[in-house]
């Protein structure tokens, strides 16, 4: 039988597992650098043998910090068009560019990065785009050509009014769909809702520490959450008035 104090130690040791010392990411970026390209700190690759980075020019790589790239992810410094054009001018034509991505970026599963393209700083590239040109900084972009959607600012605006809906439906599907009341330990990334700053330690067995990152310490002076409590932020969820009828 699993008790909270098993599950605790169970996450602790997954957090050491799972560190920067051990993962395939962190191999893979000591790989690109050895072979020249310019890795920042923070970078993380979700699954790095689904990656593929044209290393036939890496000193035309550069990845910033604070990069979050998920599975299927290209970037091509070249491409093969030469072929085509021996067999049918007998000319070898040369064909390569930079690909440059800045600091604090995340991108999406299924995204292709071609030669000659700078994205910039606080972006985030959706699902299965293909860059083709240049991105600028505090962008939302996603499509085959990708294409800026929305300012990073206007996109989290529109997520933080969804987010505390989007958790209180999770929080009911546990029930409807498992059969047993939701635990705090479901809530690994909805803790912000019912855990104030001053109340971390409140929470052991949630890895609260682990998934804030740098803003941890800024959590613990600043944040206020919605909901004193757990208890209170399931009774909302579950409220059959909603949840503004328990607003205070």
């Amino acid at each position: 039988m699993r008790t909270r104090y098993s599950y605790s130690l169970y996450l602790r040791f997954k957090d050491w597992l799972t560190g920067p010392f051990h993962s395939a990411s962190t191999r893979y970026v000591r790989h690109l650098r050895s072979k020249g390209v310019k890795v920042g700190d923070g970078v993380v690759f979700r699954d790095a043998k689904s990656v593929t980075i044209d290393l036939t020019r890496p000193s035309l790589v550069e990845i910033g910090n604070n990069v979050d790239i998920n599975v299927n992810f290209t970037i091509m410094t070249h491409d093969f068009v030469s072929s085509v054009f021996l067999n049918r001018y007998n000319e070898l034509i040369n064909s390569s560019g930079r690909v440059k991505l800045g600091n604090n970026i995340y991108i999406g599963r299924d995204v292709t990065i071609l030669k000659g393209v700078s994205i910039g700083d606080n972006c985030i590239i959706g699902l299965g785009s293909v860059v083709t040109s240049d991105i600028p900084s505090d962008s939302v972009a996603v499509g085959t050509p990708a294409q800026v959607i929305c300012s990073i600012d206007d996109y989290f605006s529109r997520r933080k009014s969804l987010c505390l809906e989007e958790a209180f439906e999770y929080a009911r599907s546990i029930r409807q769909n498992f059969g047993r009341e939701p635990q705090v330990e479901d809530f690994w990334e909805e803790f912000p809702h019912f855990v104030s700053g001053n109340k971390v330690d409140c929470y052991p067995t949630l890895p609260i520490k682990r998934q804030l990152g740098k803003a941890y310490n800024h959590y613990r002076k600043h944040h206020k959450a919605p909901f004193d409590s757990f208890e209170d932020f399931l009774a909302a969820a579950f409220s059959p008035k909603g949840p503004k009828a328990l607003d205070k």
